[in-house]
């Protein structure tokens, strides 16, 4: 049969939002740079790629239009390379992932790429919010519109999750990305990107430029303690969601080569993963967070896999009330999810993440000599995604 295929991974580095080194720097910019490198990863040449497909979380503005396109073309991918933008909120860049796949498996097409980009620096406070509510869904299913941060509350409140297991699981993130760093377990997968980077002084709020180039994740926090993170105050006063045990906002953009199996085997290429299924599901939007707890039953029986059979798992770390909630529902081992950090340690550019993830784990289950992998996560609005992937 021939089958979807992973044969190489790029990313940037991962800036903080505002403050970090992608802060000037728009959705192509974020893009373009990564296309030669996977390409040269995996082999290829640029007119061998049929779809460059892209994910956002927010595609407007300064990611707006079809970027895949936009920067399939400056990267210097011929005119018939076609691009699509797909978006998920969260879950764009997995999205993006799975269409890819889809295509491959079904449409017969040989080669592409597909991952995911977010500017939250320039994005988020430039939103178009110009009738964004329904008036029907605001009084009939308001949760649907309800921030993120109440629904992760929500979830510690409803199923028990206190703010010290939080807070504890916070805290394991940020060690296990800082292990993660010190080893180098990310450089494989990071592309130095170079930036304009600009710098408010606080004291004038005169800014200037800098130019600098991001070697690895900004996000990361090494000299975290518990104590530190437990007299950090809840957004909501009263409740349990902190900047400590949350994702924090970035930039960033990620892509993963895929090509059908016979077309790998032809070239004589290493393939990191076989993308087996994935699978959506809803849940109520005032709880979103849990989304994997529907999601992932779906996928592993609709492949034949249990729990216990998969070794590697990447769940977002949207906020550690619902990862921790979906660890306890589903089951996993602590030692098989998120062994190298996630997002509140590493950093959740929306559309981004999901393709990070996508890329993070056939790496490690390489290195692990794994056999499945699954990636999962909430998407705003009340839903759960989750990917299967086999490891050769």
């Amino acid at each position: 049969m021939n089958e979807a295929v992973i044969v190489a991974t790029a990313r940037t580095p991962i800036g903080r939002a505002q403050r970090g080194a992608f802060n000037d720097t728009a959705g192509v910019d974020l893009v373009a740079p990564l296309l030669p490198e996977i390409l040269s990863r995996g082999g290829v040449a640029a007119g061998d790629v049929e779809e460059v497909v892209l994910g956002c979380g927010y595609p407007e503005g300064a990611t707006g239009g079809n970027v895949a396109r936009a920067a399939a073309l400056r990267a210097g991918l011929p005119e018939t390379s076609a691009g699509l933008m797909v978006s998920r909120f969260c879950a764009s860049g997995l999205e993006a992932v799975a269409y890819a796949a889809r295509r491959i498996k079904l449409d017969g097409v040989p080669i592409s790429i597909a991952g995911g980009v977010e500017s939250i620096s320039l994005v988020g406070p430039n939103a178009n919010k110009s009738r964004l509510r329904n008036e029907w869904l605001e009084q009939n299913i308001p949760g649907i519109y309800m921030p993120m941060i109440e629904t992760a509350d929500n979830v510690a409140a409803r199923y028990g999750i206190s703010r010290g297991r939080q807070d504890e699981y916070a805290l394991e993130s940020q060690r296990r990305t800082a292990s993660a760093q010190q080893a180098g377990l990310f450089a494989e997968e990071i592309v130095p990107t170079r930036a304009i980077k600009l710098v408010t002084d606080k004291a004038t709020g005169s800014i200037t430029k800098e130019d600098v180039t991001l070697t690895q994740d900004e996000g990361n926090r090494p000299d975290t303690t518990l104590g530190g993170l437990s007299k950090l105050n809840p957004v909501r006063e009263g409740h349990f969601i902190t900047a400590g045990n949350a994702s924090q906002l970035s930039d960033g953009a990620s892509l993963n080569l895929l090509m059908s199996s016979a077309e790998a085997e032809r070239r004589g290429l290493e393939v990191l993963g076989i993308f087996r299924g994935f699978a959506s599901a809803g849940c109520a939007p005032d709880e979103m967070g849990i989304g994997p707890v529907f999601a992932v039953p779906r996928l592993l029986e609709r492949n034949g896999i249990r729990i216990e059979d998969v070794d590697l798992w990447e769940l977002n770390e949207a906020f550690a009330s619902q990862v921790l909630y979906c660890q306890d529902r589903l089951g996993i081992p602590s030692e098989k999810l998120n062994v190298n950090g996630g997002a509140i340690s590493i950093g959740h550019p929306f559309g981004m993440s999901g393709s990070r993830m996508v890329g993070h784990v056939v790496l490690e289950g390489r290195r692990r000599k794994a056999k499945f992998g699954v990636v999962t996560m909430c998407v705003a609005g009340g839903m759960g995604c989750a990917a299967l992937i086999e490891f050769p």
